[in-house]
């Protein structure tokens, strides 16, 4: 594995500044944010697809500085319900396959989406319960008519672009949103899908993350450094569907930590351990919005906590046994 970052964090600083920041503090990789949610104060694909001098200088930031790219992100709602919005986000996710292609990063991360409920909507329409039974006839307009053509689309263009790993962050408001509904999608579109798995998304939904892997083994393309920590009081008083209001709200029933701040220390032990075990070798990418430590503590705690546990050699041998095998031989017969 390897350690790295997405560096909307310090959006602040200039792609050259960040750059020299994060590797005087031992990152490897960088994620870059190039368009929707994550912005492009770093990596802007309509100016980098059109000027051959802007994107070797581009190029250059990174091998001046020993990094590489683990993802091109572009997280937005391609199937939204108004058409011109879903157009924009599909421009953008577009434009992330084509600059991935000119620097031969093979993954993207982003969102699935979600549509309305019906043709004519205005609004997404996110579906989790079978009763009443009107969401599920929405689900299944949205997942037929909506989402699986238009990842099939989106699928072929990326593979004929040399992209192929498509990471979808599994978040809730989207149809995509936990590990069920990402094989669902991969089942219909592809190997092309996989998970950009971010934790901090899961835990307060009640998963536990080292089961989650397991059952995405093999589907893992992209993985988000990310904890949350949950307010068991306020969860108790109408759990995590509760309006929560502004992001700034205080209290809340859950926020997000840096890793180990939010469940443990030992968790998150287990978390590295699962993606070892599944044979996970790519990128740890730190998203720091913990709001109770600052821009540079957050990174700096985070990267400290990171190198400690992360899993740089996978074991190939079971070098313990040998002498067991070897006692073994002594009264076994051949």
């Amino acid at each position: 594995m390897k350690l790295g970052i997405l560096t909307n964090v310090v959006c602040d600083r200039s792609l050259e500044e960040a750059l020299r920041y994060f590797s005087d503090m031992g990152l490897e990789m960088a994620e870059i944010g190039c368009g929707g949610t994550p912005g492009i104060h770093h990596c802007d694909p309509e100016v980098l697809l059109h000027d051959e001098a802007a994107l070797d200088a581009f190029r250059g930031l990174f091998e001046k500085y020993h990094m590489g790219i683990s993802a091109l992100s572009c997280h937005g709602n391609p199937v939204h319900p108004v058409q011109a919005i879903a157009d924009r986000y599909d421009a953008i996710m577009r434009n992330a396959v084509l600059l991935a292609e000119k620097l031969g990063v093979d993954t993207i991360c982003g969102f699935s989406g979600c549509p309305g409920s019906e043709p004519g909507s205005k609004y997404p329409h996110w579906c989790t319960t079978v009763w009443p039974f009107d969401a599920v006839a929405a689900d299944h307009w949205q997942w037929k008519e909506r989402l699986i053509p238009y990842w099939r689309d989106f699928a072929a263009f990326a593979r004929a672009h040399h992209v192929t790993k498509i990471a979808l962050e599994m978040h809730p408001g989207f149809c995509v949103y936990e590990p069920e509904t990402l094989l669902r999608l991969r089942e219909a579109v592809g190997e092309e899908i996989g998970a950009n798995f971010d934790p901090s998304h899961l835990i307060w939904q009640g998963i536990d993350i080292p089961t989650a892997i397991r059952k995405l083994t093999g589907c893992i393309y992209h993985f988000h450094a990310k904890d949350t920590y949950v307010d068991w009081e306020e969860m108790g008083k109408n759990g995590f569907f509760d309006p929560m209001g502004a992001f700034e709200d205080f209290r809340r029933p859950f926020s997000f930590r840096i890793p180990g701040n939010g469940t443990s220390v030992s968790y998150w032990r287990k978390i590295m351990t699962a993606l070892a075990e599944t044979g996970y070798d790519g990128t740890i990418s730190i998203e720091h919005e913990d709001n109770t430590l600052g821009q540079d503590e957050g990174i700096r705690k985070s990267v400290a906590f990171l190198q400690s546990i992360l899993v740089r050699e996978q074991a190939s041998v079971c070098w313990w046994k040998e002498s067991i095998k070897a006692y073994q031989r002594t009264f076994l017969p051949e």
